[in-house]
């Protein structure tokens, strides 16, 4: 299990847009399990939905975790999509 803590920098948090381009990343890693730990909630992150239900908006710090099968390159890829604000 791998993890880091990250800056939401797009304006509009996580929106439809960018919850929708991270679940796409997440399952095309079926082996490696994404968690979102976000404003005192969890949330898988395989589904736009649940990532919306975290509510995450710009400025919130974000923990990605990561568990499984090439989970440091997924966390890497995640942790960059973040920080490039999905880009917005």
């Amino acid at each position: 299990m791998v993890s880091k803590k990250v800056k939401v920098v797009n304006e509009q948090g996580m929106h439809m847009r960018p919850a929708g381009e991270l679940a796409k990343v997440v399952k095309a890693h079926p082996d490696c399990e994404v968690t979102l730990n976000a404003n005192g909630k969890t949330v898988k992150a395989k589904a736009p939905m649940q990532i919306m239900s975290a509510c995450i908006k710009c400025g919130n710090e974000v923990e990605i975790v990561c568990s499984g099968t090439d989970e440091q390159a997924v966390l890497d890829e995640i942790a960059a999509m973040f920080e490039n604000g999905f880009g917005e």
